[in-house]
């Protein structure tokens, strides 16, 4: 099986570092195992093409928005057709109402919506709705959950073990970047996830204080890991209980595991509910639903381009395509076949291998078998070294995976010989991990 040479990918980074801070736009660009990113020609249904001319069957999907694969037609034909028109107004339009009905119908903790641009505006927005309608200003997040970029969102997103995250009863608060606020935490618990009995306890000390809880539905950035049975549930009765808000931030899972996002798929509703990437099929947007009478408590939704009618566009393309009969089952037969195939190989090469299929979410990671509980057991079981070098190696072949995270993005374009073709790889890859293979 032949490897791919990479060498217009090293020189274009090197000249985009005379530019750009790394050199990339985004530290999402570039992975942990590499010096310099894959750079990208083009993209089309499940593949993406780099500058020198590599085909890649691609999952990690512009990490998250390309649910419906690159380039795809309904969209830009919805996109091309408003450009006709303009791009941008700063003013209401015919087509935004028709977006707000649209998903009000479909999501369901959405009486009213409202927008910005990306998933880290939403949540923001989210966290103030939540203070000016309790009057009340602590919010409790998990460990390994990610929100945002926004100071009071990164923290405790990750860590590097279990001890750096400290005392399960009284976990610390981690800062992950050079300039954050030192007090950017001040205003925050940190919680373990799927532990009930622990957000009993924080709760009933200190409800008179805590505006919401924030949790992924599903905990897709770091992990990624599962609600265990009645999680979900236990949470949405704990929150009714001591008067505080449940805020679900579907950035990832949202329209991935099913039209109405997680909670439509696990059937539990939260107060408000965020979501982004995949809405608009690679458009930047993002979308605030919830309660009426918490989202039009007073507090402005700011923002140039929030609801711009490009984006708006492209949403109403997009869900109208994912309502197409078929969708969701076509993506959970993708990710069952992956998830097979994996378990197969797992059996092959005797190495302990963890497959999750949610909707258009695949789950994979090295070190375990079973549903680990939460970001610390996952801390203790992952293998993380050898997830990186087997993402490392399927890229030398043309297959693409998410750098650590083990979450993998399913598009409608991805077809059963994506599958094939990429266990094909696969194999051949754990066979050179597993027989002891090293790079020269």
């Amino acid at each position: 099986m032949k490897k791919y040479h990479i060498c217009g990918s090293k020189i274009l980074h090197e000249d985009l570092k005379k530019y750009m801070p790394g050199g990339v736009s985004s530290s999402f660009h570039k992975p942990q195992y590499r010096d310099y990113p894959l750079a990208i020609d083009y993209g089309k249904g499940s593949k993406l093409y780099d500058v020198d001319g590599n085909e890649y069957i691609d999952y990690i999907g512009g990490f998250g928005p390309m649910i419906l694969g690159y380039a795809p037609k309904a969209v830009n034909e919805a996109v091309e057709e408003q450009l006709k028109y303009g791009s941008h107004f700063s003013s209401p339009t015919l087509s935004i109402l028709e977006l707000c009905r649209l998903l009000t119908e479909v999501i369901p903790s959405a009486e009213m919506v409202s927008f910005q641009n990306s998933g880290t505006e939403a949540v923001m927005q989210a966290l103030r709705l939540a203070r000016a309608y309790t009057g009340k200003n602590k919010i409790i997040k998990f460990e390994g959950q990610y929100h945002g970029w926004a100071d009071e969102e990164k923290i405790t997103i990750s860590a590097s073990s279990v001890e750096e995250l400290g005392d399960r009863e009284n976990p610390n608060r981690i800062l992950h970047t050079r300039g954050m606020r030192p007090d950017s935490a001040q205003w925050l618990y940190i919680a373990p996830w799927n532990d009930l009995d622990y957000l009993e306890k924080l709760m009933k000390e200190h409800c008179h204080e805590i505006a919401a809880v924030i949790t992924e539905p599903v905990m897709c950035d770091s992990g990624p890991i599962l609600p265990r049975p009645g999680f979900l549930e236990g949470l949405r009765e704990l929150t009714l209980k001591y008067g505080i808000l449940l805020i679900f931030d579907e950035v990832i899972t949202g329209f991935r595991v099913a039209l109405g996002g997680a909670q439509e798929y696990y059937h539990v509703t939260p107060e408000l509910s965020t979501f982004a990437k995949a809405v608009t099929a690679g458009y930047p947007f993002g979308v605030i639903a919830g309660k009426k009478e918490i989202m039009d408590g007073g507090v402005p939704s700011s923002g140039t381009f929030n609801g711009n009618p490009v984006g708006v566009a492209a949403a109403l393309a997009t869900i109208q395509e994912l309502k197409n009969p078929g969708t969701y089952r076509h993506l959970e037969e993708i990710g069952n076949a992956l998830a097979d195939g994996f378990q197969k190989l797992a059996v092959k090469y005797g190495i302990p291998i963890y497959t999750r299929a949610v909707g258009g979410i695949f789950i994979l990671y090295f070190g375990f078998e079973e549903d680990v509980l939460d970001y610390r057991e996952w801390l203790e079981k992952a293998d993380v070294k050898f997830y990186e070098r087997f993402v490392k190696g399927c890229e030398k072949y043309g297959v693409r995976f998410t750098d650590q995270r083990g979450r993998e993005y399913i598009s409608t374009a991805h077809t059963m010989e994506d599958v094939k073709r990429t266990l094909q790889i696969a194999d051949v890859v754990l066979g050179e991990i597993t027989e002891g293979y090293r790079e020269d």
